[in-house]
């Protein structure tokens, strides 16, 4: 008996799988993955070992995800979005360690995206749809292109935001601070 579901034609390797979370047919997790409560894993996915992925993730269709991928809680990641791991992959030859990616709480990532390894999408960030992610996006920022480039800042409730004297005050009543060196900061 598990506290998740899981379809009649997916295939789960691993326990390590949250309460209510949901897996959906034709879906392949390797033995080692960890995956949080409350997800949802669509169709066609597929999950290697060293994955950690957090509570209340939407893994649309199409995604597969490889050791080295971490996704933390509240992300969503839109239909065919694809990771890397290996910048110089060769057929039959393996790095000691693969590359670290990370999607920070909050980000939602469109569809079609491409993630490079070793990048970081920070919290509340958004890719826009077919975007080639070939560096860190900073938290709270909108970005999208080949290669993807910032756009703007938005909220958390994705409301773009407009800086005054390096203050933000958004029309939910979130405020945010940005550094002098351009980093965007949630006031408590």
């Amino acid at each position: 008996m598990t506290d998740y579901f899981k379809h009649t034609h997916a295939l789960v390797e691993t326990e390590n799988i949250g309460v209510d979370t949901r897996i959906w047919a034709f879906v392949h997790i390797l033995n080692g993955a960890k995956i949080g409560s409350n997800c949802n894993v669509c169709d066609h996915c597929f999950i290697e070992n060293d994955v950690v992925i957090g509570d209340n993730v939407t893994i649309k269709s199409g995604i597969y995800i490889w050791n080295g991928v971490k996704i933390e809680n509240n992300v969503f990641l839109g239909p065919n979005v694809v990771f890397t791991n290996d910048l110089m992959p060769r057929s039959k030859q393996y790095p000691e360690s693969f590359l670290k990616t990370l999607v920070a709480e909050g980000a939602s990532v469109g569809a079609n995206s491409v993630i490079i390894a070793g990048n970081t999408i920070g919290k509340f960030a958004m890719v826009g749809a077919g975007s080639v992610v070939t560096k860190d996006v900073a938290d709270y920022s909108v970005v999208f292109g080949n290669p993807a480039k910032f756009k703007y800042h938005i909220c958390e409730c994705t409301e773009k935001l407009h800086f005054i004297s390096e203050k933000a005050e958004c029309s939910c009543g979130k405020k945010y601070i940005k550094s002098l060196t351009g980093e965007v900061t949630r006031l408590k």
